[in-house]
């Protein structure tokens, strides 16, 4: 039900879902400039970026890192900071707004380019050290083979892909009762993307309900190991971990609101995933 046994993708189809979803992260861009805790840390010069990802992915000053669906530029300015020569990139033009306002505000180099990943090999001709994405990207892309062959593309030989995300078992759960888990979906992949309506309510800001639909693809664990290892990329490590960057399930509990766990579940269920790879040469 996965991978090989896949149709190819209906690209015209998924350009429209794309462009959708596009105009709900404009929308949502400028909600989470004022709704983000990270933008205001970032102010205060504090820490944004977790262990888990500064431990595997190891020193950055001097090395050139590309970070892929960027949003406001909150995480590409933090390794900014860390001493990388930065360049973000987002479909959203007033994520990519956000981004370089507060980039001005905070006196850091860093270049954000507004495009569509897939379109971005035609639009910028530099490689890099790091391919950097990080939490929640996957389910906006409708063609994860294209994309790897994106992250292939910008990588030197010898240059590193990181990846953290939530774990795809995930998409399958719902809290059926408080504390309860049960399966109400398909793990495996979909040719189509689900449809959510609008008035849901933003992530970031519970009292702002989204004005626009969106449409979300799910992606299976060897779908995403399949696509790089595809690309010609290696894998180095893969990790699953008992915590989640969001509260994704109404029981969901945080001791410092960014970080969220499933006291009910600990040690049982992983939450989420880290992937590092590498291109060879």
């Amino acid at each position: 039900m996965s991978g090989e046994d896949e149709a190819m993708p209906d690209r015209e189809g998924h350009r429209q879902a794309e462009d959708a979803n596009r105009i709900l992260w404009d929308e949502m861009a400028r909600v989470h400039i004022r709704a983000y805790t990270e933008v205001q840390l970032l102010r205060d010069g504090r820490e944004i970026l977790d262990e888990i990802e500064l431990r595997e992915i190891g020193e950055v000053g001097g090395r050139r890192l590309l970070h892929l669906q960027c949003h406001i530029g909150t995480d590409t300015l933090a390794w900014a900071r860390h001493g990388a020569a930065v360049t973000g990139v987002d479909f959203s033009a007033e994520a990519i707004a956000c981004a370089r306002r507060l980039r001005d505000e905070l006196g850091l180099e860093a270049k954000f380019i507004q495009a569509n990943i897939y379109d971005l090999p035609s639009l910028l001709s530099e490689k890099f050290d790091i391919v950097y994405s990080s939490r929640g990207v996957l389910c906006w892309l409708g063609d994860l083979g294209e994309w790897a062959k994106v992250v292939a593309h910008f990588l030197v030989p010898g240059g590193i892909f990181y990846l953290m995300e939530s774990h795809p078992i995930l998409n399958a759960l719902e809290e059926q009762s408080p504390g309860l888990l049960s399966f109400a979906h398909s793990y495996f992949h979909l040719a189509e993307p689900m449809r959510w309506e609008p008035g849901g309510a933003d992530y970031a800001d519970p009292s702002h309900h989204l004005e626009h639909p969106s449409y979300e693809w799910t992606w299976t664990m060897s779908d995403v190991l399949t696509a790089l290892l595809k690309a010609g990329l290696e894998l180095e490590l893969l990790n699953e971990y008992d915590r989640l960057f969001f509260r994704l399930f109404p029981s969901m509990v945080s001791e410092d609101g960014r970080w969220y766990t499933l006291r009910q579940y600990s040690d049982k269920l992983p939450l989420l995933f880290t992937l590092r790879a590498h291109k060879p040469g």
